[in-house]
């Protein structure tokens, strides 16, 4: 009896890699066996798949290669105007035209983690996402979605950060999460992933998927931007890989190839991420960078959060795993500067 009553009194922080792959293995076993589904943070329910439900070793490959040799695969915007930077970026890449094709069917991925207001830099700016899926309907898209699991009660996340009214305001669809979109995943070579639910369902018809994100401090990763951004994929007790934050960022990196990256710096959280709550948390950086590397991407919004890639360990590791590039200068990209 002494024994397990250390056990269950024994601190986290202490547990060893082993100790703590085993909790997450038992995590996901009682989350796929307890009959719910859990769509936040801390409820500890995943889904229930039945005997025959194979797991999914991915979310897909929606990656559009340059259609000709020396076309730019990474723009670094500057300015104050989200919709303006958004569209020098991504007319600098050849255009929405290059990634999004009559009929294609759209999946933006948001970050709507918190009930706050856009003003404090805590979630996807309204802004972007529309400046975003204006031009995926302009370029003959059939149809777009934008999704996240959040933190808090998805609906007030929606419409308390205004991407609720923004996605309205042009045509696109919000997908809250339910337990009927959630499956489990094991992620080929993954040590986290594994028989763990992720939001599948709504990638159902999609051809294309977007990441929209914000560029901030969070305390466990040291960043919080597009690789982050995957985090809200996942269902279940998601909290309990914050033991190995940057293993479950590299493995998540692993599970999706997106279209397309937006990272929004036109503001940056430098500190108290990833809530932040104040307006004295936020800086203005003036950069918003549209790549098809999400690692690339993140590395540029590492340096306008004045961080260097050691104080990032996750871009390095999502890099080696060959998910992108961590030194974006390779990329050669476009430097565009919209007030000059």
């Amino acid at each position: 009896m002494k024994k397990n009553t250390d056990e269950k009194n024994q601190n986290t922080n202490d547990l060893n890699r082993r100790d703590f792959l085993k909790r997450v293995g038992y995590a996901s076993a009682v989350a796929l066996a307890a009959g719910g589904l859990g769509l936040t943070l801390y409820d500890p329910k995943g889904p229930a798949p039945g005997e025959s439900q194979k797991a999914l070793t991915g979310l897909g490959d929606f990656a559009v290669r340059p259609a000709a040799a020396g076309q730019p695969t990474m723009a670094i915007v500057h300015g104050s105007d989200r919709k303006v930077m958004v569209e020098r970026g991504i007319k600098a890449l050849g255009g929405m035209e290059t990634f999004i094709q009559k009929g294609d069917r759209v999946l933006i991925k948001v970050n709507a983690a918190f009930a706050t207001p856009a003003s404090l830099g805590a979630t996807t700016h309204p802004d972007t996402l529309a400046a975003v899926a204006g031009l995926c309907f302009k370029s003959g898209a059939a149809q777009v979605a934008v999704t996240d699991n959040p933190i808090n009660n998805p609906d007030s996340c929606f419409e308390i950060t205004g991407l609720a009214g923004a996605a309205r305001a042009r045509g696109a669809r919000i997908i809250a999460p339910r337990a009927d979109l959630f499956a489990p995943l094991s992620l080929l070579g993954g040590k986290l992933l594994q028989n763990w639910p992720v939001l599948a369902g709504v990638f159902a018809g999609v051809t294309k998927v977007i990441v929209v994100s914000p560029v901030k401090d969070h305390q466990r990763a040291g960043a919080s931007m597009t690789l982050k951004n995957f985090y809200g994929f996942l269902g279940g007790r998601r909290n309990v890989f914050h033991q190995d934050i940057n293993g479950i960022i590299t493995e998540l990196s692993q599970m999706l190839k997106p279209t397309l990256c937006v990272l929004d710096g036109t503001v940056s959280m430098m500190t108290n991420g990833p809530t932040g709550g104040s307006l004295s948390d936020l800086k203005d950086t003036g950069t918003l960078v549209v790549s098809i590397d999400p690692v690339a991407a993140d590395a540029v919004g590492v340096e306008l959060l004045g961080r260097t890639l050691d104080d990032v360990p996750y871009i390095t590791m999502a890099s080696k795993a060959g998910a992108g590039q961590a030194d974006y200068h390779r990329l050669n990209p476009v430097t565009i500067d919209t007030k000059a």
